[in-house]
């Protein structure tokens, strides 16, 4: 599936300081305000979002809180050149391509990798970037495994839930400290031990699990996932018209039962009601970056495949409590509240 650029800037502001904080209540907007990672979003739920993002800059790294109170599938992909490990709050439900997700599982991914997260209500979540060569180098001399790890593609480790919990506790506290006093994370010195126990943490993760061996069950589910995914790009690739269960069952290889079983166990919702609530959000994507006067709501939702119009209206306002033509006229910085913005060196650029 296609997905916009990486951007290492919150798309339409500068973005120099060490720390950000970021407040977003639409899903289309969640990618526009990501580095390092192209994220494509679905809200799953049709009440008012609330999404947190805290963004903290490090000299060869970096640190990504992010939470949601709504249910949601978020398709991503890591910029080249880099390794990410992920872990999971106390709260945190759902899976990762079909593997199940939680606060006693670490993600490991190198760049490449297309990633489909389903997470529940109430998700929450600490990344670590790193430059790839950098976690080489400086692991090298440590561990061997991380090297399988990566050759390997995507990994939900199961180091233990006190482990597990260890590394997000450690992000928790570093991106609440760098929330309440960003000044301190201009320093040069503040970085480098931060860094330094970044990176003992990780070497910890990586000394005490292996990659966890599939059960049946979680093969299956992975099997449903790709089968999601496989629809999906489908989906976005003919939006002509409306969605018939034939071409998807087509699309995927697979029958009717099947497709329909897939969607439920991936995303609790139908596959007409899943790629319709898609389109949707590609709709308000749209209508966001479109200029109004040269930009009609009915030239895009039939671009989207939806063609009888007062319906798509009353579907796309379930969805976003709004009318499209309310999407279109207002500006896209209506949907960022940015809590913190200071300006230092870009050190990202200058590598």
């Amino acid at each position: 599936m296609k997905l916009s650029p990486p951007s290492f800037e919150p798309a339409g502001r500068p973005n120099s300081s060490a720390v950000t904080v970021v407040e977003i209540n639409d899903p289309t907007a969640i990618g526009e305000a990501m580095e390092l990672v192209e994220q494509d979003v679905v809200q799953l739920d049709s009440r008012p979002l609330r999404f947190r993002r805290i963004l903290v800059r490090l000299k060869t790294a970096l640190v990504v809180y992010q939470s949601s109170n709504l249910a949601g599938r978020s398709l991503t992909r890591l910029q080249a050149g880099h390794v990410a490990f992920t872990a999971f709050g106390p709260r945190a439900a759902g899976t990762l391509n079909g593997m199940a997700l939680g606060p006693d599982r670490v993600m490991a991914s190198p760049s490449g990798v297309d990633l489909e997260f389903v997470v529940a209500e109430g998700y929450e979540s600490v990344a670590f970037l790193l430059l790839r060569d950098d976690f080489d180098r400086q692991l090298m001399s440590k561990a061997e495994q991380h090297q399988r790890l990566f050759l390997q593609g995507v990994h939900l480790l199961q180091p233990g839930l006190v482990a597990a919990r260890r590394l997000y506790g450690f992000g928790r506290r570093l991106v609440e400290l760098a929330a309440k006093q960003p000044d301190l994370f201009e320093l040069s010195a503040t970085q480098s031990a931060v860094e330094g126990e970044l990176l003992d943490a990780l070497f910890a993760i990586l000394q005490s699990t292996d990659p966890p061996e599939s059960t049946a069950q979680e093969r299956t589910r992975q099997c449903h996932s790709q089968i999601v995914q496989a629809v999906e790009k489908y989906a976005l690739d003919h939006t002509v018209g409306p969605l018939r269960m034939t071409e998807l069952c087509e699309a995927s290889g697979v029958s009717e039962r099947t497709l329909q079983y897939a969607f439920k166990e991936v995303l609790g919702m139908s596959p007409v009601t899943y790629l319709n609530r898609l389109r949707l959000h590609r709709v308000r994507r749209t209508l966001r970056a479109a200029d109004p006067p040269s930009t009609t709501v009915t030239d895009v939702a039939l671009r989207w495949g939806f063609w009888h119009i007062s319906d798509f209206s009353r579907a796309y306002k379930r969805c976003f409590g709004e009318l499209p033509s309310d999407t279109l006229r207002r500006q896209p910085d209506m949907e960022f509240s940015e809590a913190e913005v200071r300006k230092t060196k870009d050190r990202h650029s200058n590598r």
